[in-house]
């Protein structure tokens, strides 16, 4: 059992690495909110999950409602119930439940693509290995830029400030460029919060985010009605 841990450390080190990275731009941005670096570090460690983060910081910094910022983690996270639920279908028999409900805590998009992608079934010592290596990274970033955001300029760290916002680029152009679905969902949720922006600024920042993305997935959902799954039939 000892041997997946350490498995699982090792296949976690390129996410751990990554994580390392760009949480680093998350902690300089919690600095420049007025956290401390144990508040954003805080942060980072109860909440797995880069976007939910920032669009967490965003409600926080605009004084918006605890209603808001669950409401927010809801909508942006609800994601990671369908991972956890398609990745049971890969734990070893020896997945209890306290093992099921420990191991939900780490499930992020990185670490769900690894875990997923084992032929043998997923053990909870493998899953744990794993998820620490994530957890170190995005934590030990997150202290590390806060840290630095605490001491370095503001030209600098204004500069810095934008890696976690480079990570969703980063993210969605290579999508939106092989999924014209992709490239419509990111277009109108970026339309709609302009114009929310513009036309609606007394709604917060926080029911803002909500209101783009639900509006944005559900007008894409009616116009692209299961498209990919008929022409594969």
């Amino acid at each position: 059992m000892r041997s997946q841990f350490f498995r699982g450390l090792l296949h976690g080190l390129p996410v751990g690495l990554g994580y390392l990275s760009v949480s680093f731009g998350f902690g300089i941005s919690a600095v420049r909110a007025g956290f401390t670096v144990g508040q954003a570090a805080a942060i980072s460690a109860l909440n797995l999950t880069s976007a939910g983060q920032a669009a967490g910081l965003t409600v926080m910094t605009s004084g918006g409602t605890l209603a808001e910022t669950a409401v927010t983690q809801l909508v942006i996270n609800i994601r990671y119930a369908l991972m956890s639920l398609a990745l049971s279908q890969k734990l070893h028999k020896s997945f209890s439940l306290p093992h099921r409900l420990a191991a939900a805590y780490g499930v992020t998009d990185e670490i769900f693509a690894v875990a997923s992608s084992q032929l043998s079934p997923v053990t909870p010592q493998y899953m744990y290995g794993l998820i620490a290596m994530g957890f170190f990274g995005w934590v030990g970033g997150t202290a590390l830029g806060a840290a630095a955001g605490s001491v370095l300029p503001a030209s600098l760290t204004n500069a810095m400030g934008i890696m976690l916002y480079g990570m969703f680029i980063a993210i969605f152009v290579p999508a939106a460029k092989s999924s014209k679905e992709m490239l419509a969902v990111v277009t109108l949720a970026a339309a709609v919060s302009l114009l929310l922006n513009f036309f609606a600024p007394f709604i917060s920042g926080g029911f803002a985010i909500i209101i783009a993305a639900v509006a944005a997935s559900m007008v894409c959902a009616a116009v692209f009605p299961g498209e990919k799954e008929e022409d594969e039939e």
